[in-house]
């Protein structure tokens, strides 16, 4: 076993939750974070919970979107 597969299963174990990890992402989304925020969740974040808060951010951005766009079409607004 090499060290990269050792450092990633070490990184799989950290112990921020997933609500946490959450939180972080929305803040990514966002744009706003402090550099010091960063350090913090880049050493103690679960990158598997990463991952998959990403892709329910993701899912979540997309929704509201359209669904905006909807509201907005139906309304006669962009009419």
């Amino acid at each position: 076993m090499n060290s990269s597969d050792s450092s990633l299963k070490a990184a799989s174990r950290r112990k921020l939750s997933f609500l946490q990890t959450m939180r972080a992402v929305a803040w990514s989304f966002f744009g706003v974070r402090k550099s010091a925020d960063l350090e913090k969740d880049v050493n103690q974040l679960n990158p598997v919970h990463v991952v998959i808060a990403g892709v329910i951010g993701a899912l979540v951005l997309i929704a509201a979107l359209a669904t905006l766009v909807n509201w907005v079409l139906a309304s006669g607004i962009a009419a």
